[in-house]
């Protein structure tokens, strides 16, 4: 009897864990459409022309997600400068107000720290003091914990990494067209040698 409890006590477990990610994957989906929507509204999702433009950076509040706050109740916001036409990469300038919250990253991600502070503790427990003027990659996958003393504005880099298989076939794709003329020998597709 003792091993049938334990047994429904570890699947309720698992349920609550799978609940937990399921949520997290709709707030990942809604982060995502939100920045393809933010994209294709400045017309900056065309890799075919170079934009230029004097955009309004007018970040919108985006919640964080249930469970990732520790300490504080924190506030940030963001807005998409560009969106690549494929959705594997975009720009981002994100802001957050005092707090301390853990971050999941669901994409590479690049970043310039353009005003205010933060310390950010890696997997390893280091603890790392940036300011304006540092930057920071975070690999998919990557978690960290971030402690916003007052203020922190970046501009992110996020870039969604192809599949090995399709990373592999678009450099051969690549070769093919720079190859018989089809394609600059300085700009392989999606940017991938």
């Amino acid at each position: 009897m003792e091993g049938r409890r334990s047994a429904l006590r570890s699947a309720s477990i698992q349920s609550r864990d799978w609940d937990k990610r399921l949520q997290t994957l709709r707030h990942l989906y809604g982060y995502f459409v939100s920045i393809w929507l933010a994209a294709r509204e400045t017309g900056l999702e065309s890799p075919s022309e170079i934009k230029f433009g004097n955009v309004k950076v007018d970040l919108k509040v985006c919640p964080f997600v249930p469970g990732w706050v520790l300490e504080g109740n924190p506030v940030s916001r963001n807005f998409t400068l560009s969106s690549s036409k494929d959705g594997y990469a975009s720009t981002v300038v994100w802001d957050c107000t005092a707090g301390r919250f853990n971050w999941f990253y669901a994409f590479d991600e690049s970043l310039y720290i353009l005003e205010g502070s933060v310390l950010i503790k890696d997997e390893a427990g280091a603890v790392h003091d940036l300011s304006a003027g540092d930057t920071i990659f975070f690999p998919l996958g990557a978690r960290a914990e971030w402690t916003v003393p007052t203020y922190v504005r970046k501009v992110a880099f996020c870039r969604n990494p192809l599949p090995p298989p399709i990373h592999f076939a678009n450099r051969v794709y690549g070769r093919l067209r720079r190859t018989f003329g089809l394609a600059p020998s300085a700009a392989p597709l999606l940017g991938v040698d």
